[in-house]
Order: structure tokens, then sequence, then C-alpha cells
């Protein structure tokens, strides 16, 4: 996502993340961060900058916060993949277009500058936009002044370079046609949905338990940042049997063994073996899910290789992932709250 950060305003891509709250470039100097291509944000180069004291409330809404050299609030935030960041909270001004025509400008925002960065973030990613529940995100924060707390995004396959996915806020962002709603609620960061059951063309259902550690009212989360499908141990082992009845193809391995069902495939038609998968989640919104988009190529092989988009989330949380959303518009309805999904070109949007 671009983001147009400062006074005056510099634009930095950042990767959307509905599972964490914070939106936060990489800063001057930076010596301890990820290699990235784009140039570093430097606060100083920016007016409308001002770091956040640890007795203000934003410091205070957000987690990882603490008390840093001359009462700044600095934060440590570890995500779910290993990543991890540190930095300085701040305020800043963020410049968005708007479908009335000019520039919208939101003022103090809250905005991490970090002076550490490592994990598993491209190089072409500048930052994050942090779009998830809690009170410090960027959505918690410029929706209620937009006309409906509503917001939404349109993955366009990974496989096209060339299109843009889009997001959306306010009521320009309503997902129409024939859509499906699952009810959703929010903890912490996260936007909870609640996954019934699992189906494979051809073959049988997967039923999910009703909860999973470290929630309370639902159990598997939606994140537009993290790429598989995550599950419990007992659910996946299940997923990965029933697949594995009905696909009459080659088995391979994951060579980073993350994923734990994969096939060798010779051309297309060995690609039309594949199931599609059905997530049936909460409120009977299923969504039927294609070979394209819940299997994926292992390019370490060179496209001969493709493995089913999970694995297992082991002690960490459930997580329906981006590559599972691609082709989608996905709602984020705030004052119900529900999520609504739509089948989309998202390459039109």
């Amino acid at each position: 996502m671009e983001l147009r950060v400062g006074t005056p305003p510099l634009s930095i891509l950042a990767v959307v993340g509905t599972g964490s709250d914070l939106t936060w470039a990489n800063c001057v100097p930076c010596t301890k961060c990820y290699r990235q291509t784009a140039p570093l944000f430097n606060p100083r180069k920016s007016s409308s900058y001002r770091t956040l004291p640890c007795t203000s409330n934003l410091c205070k809404a957000f987690s990882g916060s603490s008390c840093g050299e001359g009462s700044s609030c600095e934060y440590h935030y570890a995500y779910q993949d290993g990543s991890n960041i540190d930095g300085v909270l701040a305020t800043e001004d963020l410049t968005f277009d708007s479908s009335a025509g000019s520039p919208l400008v939101f003022s103090n925002i809250a905005f991490g500058c970090n002076s550490q960065s490592s994990g598993s973030f491209s190089s072409r990613a500048a930052g994050m936009a942090g779009l998830g529940g809690g009170p410090a995100s960027l959505v918690s924060q410029i929706v209620p002044s937009l006309d409906k707390k509503y917001f939404s995004y349109c993955l366009v396959p990974k496989s096209d370079t060339q299109a843009s996915s889009k997001v959306i806020f306010g009521s320009a962002g309503v997902v129409a046609g024939s859509t499906v709603t699952t009810p959703m609620t929010v903890e912490d960061s996260f936007f909870v949905l609640r996954l019934e059951e699992i189906i494979v063309d051809g073959a049988g259902s997967v039923p999910v338990p009703p909860s999973a550690p470290g929630l309370k009212t639902g159990n598997i989360i939606i994140d537009s940042s993290t790429t598989l499908n995550y599950l419990p141990t007992g659910v996946l082992s299940s997923l990965v049997e029933q697949v594995s009845r009905v696909v009459s193809l080659p088995k391979a391995t994951d060579p980073e063994g993350v994923m734990p069902l994969c096939f060798t495939v010779a051309g297309e038609s060995d690609r039309q073996k594949l199931p599609f998968i059905t997530f049936k989640f909460a409120g009977e919104a299923s969504l039927r899910l294609s070979p394209t988009i819940i299997f994926m190529d292992e390019l370490s092989f060179g496209g001969n290789v493709v493995c089913l988009a999970v694995a297992n989330s082991g002690s960490g949380l459930p997580i329906f992932g981006n590559l599972a959303q691609q082709n989608l518009h996905v709602g984020y309805d705030l004052d119900i709250p529900a999520v609504t999904f739509v089948s989309a070109d998202c390459t039109q949007l």
C-alpha cells in the first residue's frame, strides 16, 4: 500500500496487515534494519513529525511500548512469523487519495519510526500499514471520521505482477454483489472469525474445533499480511489426509519444511487433478477456493511442484492468510461487526 507520510509527504510502499496495529517506516539512520530499495524516512525533514511521551494515551494503548530516553515512547514488536521491529512511537500526517477528488490529510496519526527491523520483510517494502483492531491502528484512527466505519481490500492474484490491489476506506469500499457475511469479533489487534469446517471436493468434511488457544470468541484470525493459512495440528492432519485421498499425483517435499503436503506436477493436466477446497465460516459464509489459490507453486523446483498452502499454527494463532484471499473483495464492517466476501476480478476494481 502506498503511504504518503509527513510534511511534505514522502511516498513509501508499506505491507498491509490486518493482524497488527502499528503503522511504521524504517527511519534514518536505521543501522540495523533489513535492506530496502527505497530511501529511509527522515523525520527531521518532516515538519509534522512529533515523538510521543510515555504518558500519552496512544503510547499506553500500544502493547509493545516502554519508556525510553527523555520519556519518549519506545516499542519492541514481534510478529508471529518471527520478524521484529524496534523504534520510537510518534505522530505524523498521512495523506490519502479521496473518491471526492481532492486528497485527504489525517493529522496526528500514530506512527512508528524504526531504528531496528529484521525478519521476512521484502526489500520493496519500506514499512507497514497496521489495519488491525486495536486503538493505535490506522483503521481505528481514521475510519471514525469517515462517512462509514468500514474498509475493504481486493488482492490481485500473486501471479499478476502488473496490476495493483486496492484498499478502500469508508462507504466507497462497501462490498456488493453475491456476498457472504460472517460475524467478526475484535480481540486486541485481531479480527477473529469462526471457521466451522473445511470441505475437500470429492473427499469429505474436516470439522474445526469451535475455540482455539489464545482466542476468546472464535477460532481463527483473518490477516492480509500472512501468506499461508495456519491451522491447528488436528485440523491440518485431517485436511492433509482428505486431500491425499483424492489426488493421484506423486508426492514431493517442501524444502522449507513448512507446508506438509506437496505434489509433483508435469503440466496443466496434472494441475487439474487438484481439488477445490471450501472454507465454511459461521453464518453460512462458504468460500470455495480454486486449486490456483489454495495450492502454491514451490518455485525452487522450477514450477514442477505445488504445495497445499497451509501450515501448522503450533503454539501460535490459526490464521486465514492472503493466498486464500486472492480475487476476493473483503469488507470489514466495524459497526455490525462482520466480514463480507465476494468473488471479484481484483484487477478491475
